[in-house]
């Protein structure tokens, strides 16, 4: 794998390897909430090219498509890449393709795109700043960054335990982000932001905990660090019976002209 997140790639590719088909069939992914509130905020046209980056099993990319006349889905994970081309096949697609890559260093030269946009990727990547810069240099100026991740609060002993979480049932998790942070990441990529919203959004738990290859074996550890969260745990993690109550950031910039 291209680029410095290398060492990174092996536990995300073993993840979302072990992820692929339960992350495509999870609602969470199709939601209203999680999808269509993205889509809504990106300033598309029909003759637009937009990239999708880390797509994961193409549910963005198939749904931008829609939208655009090319979408380009890439991710550094074959199988996700094969969910992705069924995904793309069985919706009957038009100017849809996906391409291997690591969302850091992509495989598009500079300018290619008037847009491009991540969905729950972030959390995966340290540094993910570098993210966002590779996403500003392959679009052009004048085009649209946009990302959307699911967040975490700003008090530094609730995220602590959000991210441990997180991490007992994906090992793939690197960090999620606050709510200002997502914002000062296209700052610290040189973007111009044009709209930041957070929507709440709800999950299965026990489709959640299933999916990640953790989840099963630190079950009992999750449910009982989630019936103790500190002080700002709750706003960001909170388990009501058998759902999950989540927050998602979204953040929607433009390349300077």
């Amino acid at each position: 794998m291209p680029g410095d997140w290398e060492s990174r790639s092996s536990p995300v590719e073993r993840e979302f390897t072990h992820q692929a088909d339960r992350f495509a069939a999870a609602p969470v992914m199709r939601s209203a909430q999680t999808l269509d509130a993205f889509l809504e905020l990106l300033p598309t046209r029909p003759g637009d090219a937009f990239l999708d980056v880390a797509c994961g099993p193409g549910i963005v990319t198939v749904a931008l498509a829609r939208r655009v006349r090319r979408a380009v889905g890439c991710d550094v994970t074959p199988k996700m890449l094969e969910r992705a081309g069924a995904e793309a096949a069985r919706e009957g697609a038009v100017g849809v393709e996906f391409v291997a890559g690591d969302a850091t260093a992509l495989p598009f030269p500079d300018g290619s795109f008037d847009g491009a946009v991540t969905r729950f990727s972030l959390h995966h990547i340290p540094h993910p700043v570098r993210v966002l810069r590779e996403m500003a240099r392959v679009v052009r100026p004048g085009g649209t960054v946009a990302a959307a991740d699911h967040l975490t609060s700003v008090r530094g002993p609730a995220a602590a335990w959000h991210q441990e979480i997180e991490r007992l049932r994906d090992p793939s998790h690197w960090a999620c982000l606050t709510g200002p942070g997502l914002v000062r990441l296209g700052e610290r990529a040189g973007l111009e932001l044009l709209v930041s919203r957070r929507v709440r959004f709800t999950l299965d738990f026990e489709e959640w905990i299933t999916r990640g290859s953790g989840g099963l074996a630190h079950r009992a550890l999750i449910e009982a660090l989630a019936e103790e969260p500190p002080p700002g745990g709750a706003g960001v993690f909170l388990r009501t019976g058998g759902v999950l109550r989540l927050r998602l950031g979204i953040a929607v910039w433009r390349r300077r002209p």
